[in-house]
Formats: structure tokens, sequence, C-alpha cells
């Protein structure tokens, strides 16, 4: 069986999100994602996020056909940690990681790329969400 890893907020699922998980799903028989914690999101996108909380998040994407297992994470060990437990044949992240270092790729026998989906946003959702009132 060949395992898939993906990892994110995934804090408000739009199509981007979709077509990532599709689109990693398509490279393996069963793929693991991995959340980041309420605490991590937090840190990373400020006091207002996440919108939707860590068990709610967790729920939404175990209920997508494409998402085989949920797992989270709070730190940048943790998250190191679930790709060297996960043994991923592949691991995939968005296209604006390329050139960088990709936490726990070293632990993967494959990095792919995804080519993000143009004007899907969950920061840009929220901000017009909140414009709009």
């Amino acid at each position: 069986m060949k395992i898939g890893f993906v990892n994110g907020c995934f804090d408000v699922l739009h199509v981007g999100h979709i077509s990532l998980l599709e689109f990693a799903k398509g490279l393996c028989d069963h793929l693991v994602v991995g959340i980041d914690s309420d605490d991590r999101v937090a840190l990373a996108k400020g006091p207002s996020r996440p919108f939707n909380n860590e068990s709610d998040r967790l729920r939404m994407l175990l209920a997508l056909s494409c998402v085989d297992e949920v797992k989270m994470f709070s730190t940048d060990k943790e998250l190191t940690e679930l790709v060297k437990k996960t043994e991923p044949d592949v691991m995939v992240v968005g296209s604006d990681w390329e050139g960088k270092r990709v936490m726990g790729a070293e632990h993967a026998k494959e990095l792919k790329f995804f080519r993000k989906v143009n004007g899907y946003s969950t920061t840009r959702i929220l901000e017009n969400s909140f414009n709009r009132r």
C-alpha cells in the first residue's frame, strides 16, 4: 500500500484545499493529513485564528472521501516525528515551498509540489467575509 502525507491548518475548507487533497490521494492508496493544533495556528496566523477549532477541522477532513486519516501536531518537532512515523511514500506540499526546507521531507521517499489554485486562500476568504459587513 502506498502512503501519502499532507499537512496544514485547513482552517476554512475551500476548493484549493480539496484540490490539494484530491491530488495527493491520486498519488497514494492511503492519505494521512497532519493538521496544526489550535495553539500553533494562533501563533502562526494571529489571535483571531483558527476560525474553526481543531476538533471541527479534524472531523471535516475525515468526512472527505480522499482523506483516510488525520493526525494533529503542535510543534515543528511533532510534525517531523509524525512524518517519520507515517513513513510516506509521497509527501505533498504547496508549490510555494519549492526551494525551501520542508519539515519532515527527509522521512518521505518522494516530495511532490502542488500548484495552488489561484484565488483561494483562507485568509482572503475571512478578510472578504469581514469586509462585507
